[in-house]
């Protein structure tokens, strides 16, 4: 019998962006549910049979208070924790240094908890149930490959305002060649566009596909986040402000031949909840999938 995939939620962010709260306080559904639920809620549905959190140890009892029973009762949760001194021996932290290491630290912080293939998602980003389909699809498949759930870029872009975007590009056969960071990309009518840092123009058609930071992996990842993190470590170790960020570190994967990255297109419309005004655009969102019937008015 397959077993059953691992999700992994990180959410061990500072929330240096939202007023330095927990952004999984503020419930967006109807009955009081915040994105976490329904991304729990999809990925419960898709076969997904444990729910590990990574988490800071300082916020690990409001975020139980959050999480209470009605996920517990359903799904079984585990935590694990992302700490600025879990690093490799022989590296230490920089005096000054508060900020975490980045999502490849944070996914391998994870290791001990996990031996089977297992998804990452972010806590604070609205997926849709058919990237959890999908996924789960692809990890249960005995696929030694790993993969990324690519969006339309369109799909997850807002009216009015930017936002960075990974942009993929993909073989002719669906392996993802590499992740381009655009910083600043906004719609331009049925389009997109990003300017640079120098003011320099990009003009995009929108229906590129990006990454959103939903992956699939098997357990022998963790050994190569372990090599790339420590190289990490050795050229960027003193900053202390510096990242090692999974988007990055598969891009290094893939150059050197160490993985291949299946891309899953996903038709689905994202959205995040990034700064504090994007909380009421993440509300009428989510009601119009209630009201269309697409969740029910309670999840659990």
């Amino acid at each position: 019998m397959t077993t059953p995939p691992t999700l992994l939620i990180l959410a061990a962010g500072m929330g240096s962006r939202y007023d330095g709260g927990l952004k999984i306080d503020d419930p967006v559904g109807p009955g009081g549910e915040t994105i976490m639920d329904y991304s729990i809620y999809d990925a419960h549905r898709a076969g997904f049979g444990k729910i590990v959190f990574l988490i800071r140890r300082a916020t690990e009892e409001r975020f139980r208070e959050i999480i209470g029973t009605r996920i517990i009762s359903h799904v079984h949760v585990k935590f694990v924790y992302q700490e600025l001194t879990n690093i490799p021996a022989g590296f230490r932290v920089p005096r000054g240094r508060t900020k975490p290491w980045g999502t490849t630290h944070a996914i391998l912080s994870a290791a001990s908890a996990i031996h089977e293939p297992f998804a990452v998602i972010n806590v604070d980003d609205f997926y849709g149930s058919e990237s959890f389909r999908g996924l789960a699809h692809h990890l249960q498949s005995g696929a030694t490959d790993y993969a990324v759930v690519g969006y339309v870029l369109r799909n997850t872009l807002f009216d009015i305002g930017s936002a960075a975007r990974g942009i993929c590009r993909i073989s002719p056969n669906g392996f993802l060649e590499n992740i381009m960071e655009l910083k600043n990309v906004e719609l331009d009518g049925g389009r997109a566009r990003n300017v640079d840092a120098d003011g320099q123009e990009t003009r995009l058609q929108g229906d590129e596909i990006v990454s959103m930071n939903m992956w699939g992996f098997t357990p022998q990842v963790f050994d190569q986040l372990q090599d790339n993190f420590e190289q990490f470590l050795r050229e960027n170790g003193a900053d202390t402000r510096s990242e090692c960020y999974i988007p990055n570190t598969i891009n290094d994967l893939i150059r050197e031949g160490r993985a291949r990255v299946k891309v899953l297109s996903c038709c689905e419309s994202w959205f995040g909840v990034t700064y504090r005004e994007d909380h009421t655009r993440a509300v009428a969102n989510m009601r119009r999938l209630v009201e269309s019937g697409y969740y029910p008015r309670k999840l659990w």
